[in-house]
């Protein structure tokens, strides 16, 4: 009876240490679940810095791609005023043609 009471008493501190080992993972199970968490965020802060960095650059482009359209309407606009203060006739003709043209193609 000994040898049976033995193994009890050496089963009773194995399930001891199993259970220790079980709190312990269940506590670094949490610990690393924390931390995935932190990570987690800190990757959404950065990802979201990055994202709004790129939205205001394109804005930027966007704004100065604007400017350079608008400068060369500006200057297109003033060589066809140059155009039709220095010849009125030939510039009145075009544009009789060109009505011509798009009533033509509104008819179809």
């Amino acid at each position: 009876m000994a040898t049976a009471a033995g193994k009890t008493a050496g089963e009773s501190q194995t399930n001891a240490d199993l259970e220790a080992d079980i709190r312990q993972l269940k506590a670094d199970i949490e610990k690393l679940t924390k931390q995935l968490a932190k990570t987690g965020e800190h990757g959404y802060g950065t990802a979201r810095r990055a994202a709004a960095e790129g939205v205001e650059q394109l804005r930027a482009q966007g704004e100065a791609a604007f400017d350079s359209l608008r400068g060369n309407a500006k200057d297109l606009e003033a060589q066809i005023t140059a155009n039709v203060r220095e010849k009125p006739v030939t510039s009145l003709a075009i544009a009789a043609g060109v009505g011509f043209l798009f009533a033509l193609l509104a008819r179809r």
